[in-house]
């Protein structure tokens, strides 16, 4: 590719605190994890994080700390990766889907007020690209109906939205370090709280249940552990964390260059027919995660196939979770539930955006999109 898709932006830093988790004595969860887990409190400003092995991970944690069992309703929004549904099957739970905001594609509040009945457990919205959600809409509504509120915010370490951050409004926040996120350790994830005392549960739930893990164990003097409760094998080792931990001053760096380069896009995107994008509204932060543009249903894959073959790597995010196969035939869902979820769904294209990307490689995105829409 002449642009890929993404490049991470580790340095020798990160590798280097690597090489000294590999030399030394303990590689699994210890040291480097509960140092991580304090750094990115503070950076949060929230009382408790435990570190996952994925947020896929984390969003289960969040069920079961949440008490999502059978008979349970999770509203969530289609317009997401299915991990934020999956982890409502996984507990047990019904997901109810609601519609999405046709500017932004976060969850609506609205329609997410209008799907509460008496079964209603918890809610699980999704900042969607590096937007916040309406936290303060949902935080009011959980408050009133008596519901967990689950933020799963995956694409937003950064984002800022009515004075708050990722983690603050929700009972549980979910953050995912993938490969291609903004935070990354290849693979991992982390679990807030609200409330701090939670923080015992979320570690217990998330390393089989057991009353000590293995740095407890074999840290001083042997001491005998015991099952407590079912749990996971969801933990996070020293060799991610050695990864992360370098990268939290770097964050307010790396997201001025992304906002730079979407800020760019926009401009260009603006001025071109058939092509449009969600909107960040005034006054709010994007985490500035993923970009995408939104072209006719009729001539996406079309588009994409020409933005590919201009040498320009592309992604699809999201096709709406309740029509894949799997929602479709376990719970009924079809096509003309959701039709603003729908609609992106069939449109969306995401395109490059990494920090290191030039100017010129930029350029060359927006002209690779423009020829591929004016082909089409």
């Amino acid at each position: 590719m002449a642009v890929d898709f993404y490049r991470h932006s580790l340095e020798e830093e990160e590798k280097a605190a690597v090489r000294d988790v590999l030399d030394s004595l303990f590689l699994t969860t210890g040291q480097r994890v509960y140092a991580f887990e304090k750094a990115f409190e503070e950076y949060l400003g929230v009382p408790a994080v435990v570190c996952t092995a994925h947020a896929t991970a984390a969003l289960h944690l969040s069920m079961l700390a949440a008490g999502v069992g059978p008979l349970d309703e999770v509203i969530t929004t289609p317009m997401t990766f299915l991990s934020s549904a999956n982890a409502i099957v996984y507990a047990g739970g019904t997901p109810v889907f609601v519609d999405v905001d046709p500017a932004t594609a976060n969850i609506d509040p609205a329609a997410v007020a209008a799907a509460i009945t008496p079964r209603a457990k918890a809610i699980i919205a999704v900042d969607l690209y590096g937007l916040m959600a309406d936290m303060v809409a949902l935080r009011s509504l959980a408050d009133r109906h008596g519901l967990v509120l689950v933020e799963d915010a995956a694409h937003c370490v950064e984002g800022r939205r009515d004075g708050f951050g990722p983690g603050r409004l929700a009972d549980y926040g979910c953050f995912s370090f993938y490969a291609t996120k903004n935070l990354t350790c290849g693979e991992g994830g982390a679990i807030t709280a609200r409330e701090g005392a939670k923080k015992s549960l979320m570690r217990q739930l998330g390393s089989h249940g057991m009353s000590k893990n293995a740095a407890d164990r074999y840290a001083g003097k042997y001491q005998h552990w015991d099952m407590e409760r079912l749990g996971y094998k969801y933990n996070l080792s020293d060799v991610n964390a050695a990864l992360l931990l370098p990268q939290l001053p770097k964050l307010a760096k790396r997201l001025e260059r992304r906002e730079e380069i979407c800020r760019r896009y926009e401009a260009a995107f603006r001025e071109t027919p058939g092509v449009s994008f969600p909107i960040v509204p005034q006054g709010m932060t994007s985490g500035r995660h993923l970009f995408t543009i939104w072209v006719d249903p009729g001539k996406r894959d079309a588009v994409l196939a020409g933005i590919q073959a201009r040498g320009v790597g592309v992604a699809v995010n999201y096709r709406a979770v309740h029509l894949t196969r799997f929602y479709q035939e376990r719970f009924g869902f079809r096509r003309g539930m959701f039709p603003e979820a729908e609609r992106i769904g069939d449109s969306t294209i995401t395109i490059p955006l990494w920090p290191a990307m030039t100017d010129a490689q930029v350029d060359e995105v927006i002209a690779a999109v423009k020829a591929a829409v004016a082909e089409a």
